[in-house]
């Protein structure tokens, strides 16, 4: 059995009937303390704004508070939305992030998916490409310089002492989000670790797609990882485990549609609809992007995807919509007894 690292992909959404913001954020705390403890390798989240779908605006704020209550889990913002950042303040959180973690923090980057959220910032959508660009480049020439100097369309700095170095030398590992050829080759271009998003077949394709690309340009002078020998490869899947199927069933069908109607809320103020997940359940399971059953069932659909595709880490949203604190724990349990053991070697997958 190959083995395969876990991590956990969190929106921290906040649904009708969810609990106070402070009880919230004390129950995502006690569920990254269980899932380190579990032997969980990662703990990524995102970053979004002006909407329920997830109440970490501020990412530096929770890593802080979560490398505080943990020794060994990696930490980090999948993404931090560049074009809404000032480099230079960006890079020295960064680097107090790093060792306030001691060396566990992940770097996620990106665009922003969201015209909306970039546009409550005056962020004009088709200008954030360009910033991230621009951005990524001056973030890693800060990062990895005592001084920078930088003059282009967006940013200019001349002679700028950076006083402030990471941990992880030359930087924290680069994450990237993909959905399709285009962003998995420039994650593999720039050596970044990735995740991937869809049903079976598509996750297969870019998954050797990324190998190949990444063989032909992981010694070029683009790789952001080169401290990285064997880079994530990750394949996202939400997850529930209870203990039938039945039980399952039950208790995810309605924390679906909870989690449908955060995905579309502020798409759908705008009289719009956000198309990256299917309108129900059913659906998204024959996908394959929502796993959903006791651990025989859910051990088995998994089992089928790790056949197919040649990836290395596994990201599993597991607490959406409306599932309670107390599901989401369970549902946790059941996976690391029942299921982790199947694919994880603690000792490769550190």
């Amino acid at each position: 059995m190959r083995d395969i690292a876990f991590g956990i992909f969190d929106h921290v959404e906040r649904s009708s009937g969810d609990p106070e913001l402070h009880r919230l954020f004390e129950e995502r705390l006690d569920l990254i303390v269980a899932a380190e403890e579990a032997g969980f390798w990662g703990y990524h989240f995102a970053e979004h704004h002006m909407t329920q779908l997830g109440m970490t605006p501020s990412p530096g704020v929770f890593v802080a508070a979560a490398a505080a209550r943990t020794k060994r889990i990696r930490l980090g913002p999948l993404v931090y939305l560049l074009p809404l950042y000032h480099p230079i303040r960006l890079i020295e959180e960064i680097c107090m992030l790093d060792h306030m973690s001691g060396g566990r923090f992940e770097l996620g980057v990106g665009r922003g998916i969201s015209p909306f959220e970039l546009g409550f910032y005056r962020i004009p959508y088709y200008d954030g490409r360009e910033m991230y660009d621009e951005a990524l480049e001056v973030l890693v020439k800060g990062l990895r310089n005592p001084r920078l100097t930088h003059h282009g369309k967006f940013y200019h700095f001349d002679d700028v002492p950076m006083e402030m170095r990471p941990m992880q030398q030359p930087n924290p590992g680069f994450w990237y989000g993909c959905n399709g050829e285009t962003n998995t080759g420039y994650a593999a271009r720039h050596g970044m670790n990735m995740v991937m998003i869809g049903p079976t077949a598509s996750v297969t394709h870019l998954a050797q797609v990324y190998r190949d690309v990444y063989a032909k340009y992981r010694s070029g002078p683009d790789n952001l990882n080169p401290h990285l020998t064997n880079p994530k490869i990750g394949v996202q899947r939400h997850i529930f485990v209870a203990e039938t199927d039945r039980e399952a069933e039950a208790i995810a069908r309605p924390a679906y549609d909870a989690f449908y109607v955060n995905l579309q809320k502020l798409w759908g103020n705008f009289g719009l609809n956000a198309s990256v997940f299917p309108g129900t359940l059913d659906i998204a399971a024959r996908a394959g992007v929502f796993v959903v059953g006791s651990p025989a069932t859910v051990r088995e659909k998994l089992a089928e995807l790790v056949d197919k595709a040649d990836f290395n880490y596994m990201m599993l949203p597991l607490s959406w919509g409306n599932l309670t604190a107390a599901q989401t724990r369970r549902s946790l349990d059941l996976f690391a007894q029942e299921i982790m053991p199947a694919y994880l070697n603690r000792a490769d997958a550190a």
